[in-house]
């Protein structure tokens, strides 16, 4: 019992000390990632790549798309393309077999 009660201020006291450090140590890093965020050279690259992803986008989407109809036919063993209608028999024919 003595053990856990230790342990339990152990944990307390870290926890004190720790968010104390912690919240300066994180204001400095934030502080860090935003002076690097914002300068003009990093935007410039962040403008690059959204440019290249949608000129991009519409062939990633197709490609997708047409990867997933692969799919579903494979797991359903079904055409996702309309299929022909099978040729029905003219009345003529139906007329004939039937009286035999």
């Amino acid at each position: 019992m003595k053990g856990k009660i230790l342990f339990l201020a152990g944990v307390g006291l870290g926890y004190v000390f720790g968010t104390r450090a912690g919240r300066e140590k994180y204001d400095q890093l934030k502080k860090q990632v935003l002076k690097v965020w914002n300068d003009p050279r990093v935007q410039k690259q962040v403008d690059a790549a959204q440019e290249f992803v949608k000129d991009k986008a519409p062939e990633v989407a197709e490609f997708v798309s047409d990867t997933a109809k692969t799919v579903v036919e494979k797991v359903s063993g079904k055409s996702t393309t309309p299929a022909k209608k099978p040729a029905t028999r003219s009345a003529s024919t139906r007329s004939s077999s039937s009286t035999s």
